[in-house]
């Protein structure tokens, strides 16, 4: 195989993908360089001080980038049933690593959130990598799940509520919430009853009211979230400054690189509120633009969630989906203040080289979803000589003679 084929316009094969294949592949293509533009603005002047230099943020996002993009051609050239056998190792080594964070001395902690684990110079964070092995195994778990027996269920329904509950205590309650919902929509996706999906929810929103009133800093981003103002220097501050950046975007925007909020208004710009900055360079003209292309994500998304033959395809190609665009979606929600303030990152457009890295992964399992939507496992119709060959031979007893009378004993 030539490396210039995992270049992203080198690969000449792309032209043998389905059309849904090759929209989605383009598609994300232009997400991930639009998001790279806007870190390029967002984060110049937030390295400028803190790192002497504008460009340190971007730099390091590049290298995140390289390593993403290989798990990005990884998971789109090796078919699903290979990349299922990647989800369980996978899924319980981060699933360790989510619980290592609780250890002293393991876990990093930032913003009064134990998320990350320190490896030299860079913080990997495990609920962002464990998203693409998460899509992979509850896919299986839920498309066989008519097949498995009573422990098996068990088993996994424990794994799931293990890992949510591994991700709520860091405290992460973005994240628990997108996973939770993810899984949920799987699973209604597989065909499982209604009645304990429904019960599962509601005890999903029981664990997140408990959340919010034992963690005082979640409580107190719900306050600030129902009335910004009235604590526009304190608790609110990050609302009305990501709301002043929107509001003075107008119609056109402000223009690429000339926001003002970015300059030490607005805290963490290029990671939580990059929205935000995006929105205030680029006007409305530029939110649409992005609402546009996430629509058009979306549809083909369950464009190929329609088109799938084989389940175990179908509910991988239905988490991907939802997790893209979701997590896109409540990122957008909090910056404009329609949803409390999280610290959920916009997918291919915030720094962090988990996000970027899991992104990539889940983007590319679509993509090979679409590439296999209408395969299927091929059985063949008896013909006439197989009905032959099948049929089961019936032994001939021998008969008696004519005349022949069977004596008594």
């Amino acid at each position: 195989m030539s490396w210039w084929r995992f270049l992203p316009l080198g690969d000449r094969a792309v032209k043998d993908w389905t059309l849904e294949a090759r929209l989605l592949h383009w598609l994300t293509l232009v997400w991930l360089g639009l998001g790279l533009v806007v870190l390029f603005s967002a984060s110049f002047p937030v390295g400028l001080a803190e790192a002497g230099d504008g460009l340190y943020f971007f730099k390091r996002q590049l290298i995140w980038l390289a390593l993403g993009w290989v798990g990005f051609q990884v998971f789109l050239r090796l078919p699903l049933r290979r990349s299922l056998q990647l989800a369980i190792p996978g899924f319980f080594l981060f699933l360790l690593l989510i619980w290592a964070t609780r250890l002293p001395g393991v876990g990093s902690t930032m913003m009064g959130a134990t998320r990350w684990i320190s490896i030299g110079p860079f913080q990997l964070q495990p609920s962002e990598l464990m998203k693409p092995f998460l899509v992979l195994q509850a896919a299986w778990v839920f498309s066989a799940w008519r097949r498995l027996h009573l422990k098996a269920r068990c088993f996994w329904l424990g794994a799931f509520a293990l890992t949510l509950l591994g991700i709520l205590i860091q405290p992460n309650l973005s994240t628990t919430a997108l996973c939770g919902m993810s899984l949920w929509l799987i699973a209604l996706g597989a065909g499982l009853p209604l009645m304990p999906l429904t019960l599962t929810a509601l005890s999903g929103v029981c664990l997140a009211v408990l959340s919010i009133s034992i963690n005082e800093y979640q409580r107190r981003r719900v306050m600030s979230f129902l009335n910004p103002w009235a604590d526009a220097m304190g608790d609110g501050y990050q609302l009305v400054q990501s709301l002043l950046a929107i509001a003075s975007g107008g119609v056109v925007g402000s223009g690429y690189g000339l926001s003002q909020q970015k300059l030490s208004y607005l805290p963490i710009q290029h990671t939580d509120f990059i929205f935000s900055i995006y929105a205030e360079e680029m006007g409305l003209v530029g939110c649409l633009f992005l609402l546009a292309l996430l629509a058009a994500y979306g549809w083909l998304g369950l464009r190929v969630v329609r088109q799938c033959r084989e389940p175990l395809v179908q509910l991988i190609a239905l988490g991907a989906t939802v997790i893209m665009l979701l997590q896109a979606l409540i990122n957008m929600g909090v910056a404009t203040g329609l949803l409390p303030t999280t610290g959920l990152p916009f997918p291919l457009f915030s720094y962090g080289g988990s996000s970027i890295m899991a992104s990539m992964a889940i983007a590319a399992l679509l993509i090979r979803s679409a590439r296999e939507a209408h395969q299927a496992t091929v059985v063949p119709l008896p013909t006439r000589t197989t009905r032959r060959r099948a049929a089961p031979v019936t032994p001939l007893r021998p008969q008696p003679a004519p005349g022949y009378k069977r004596r008594k004993l």
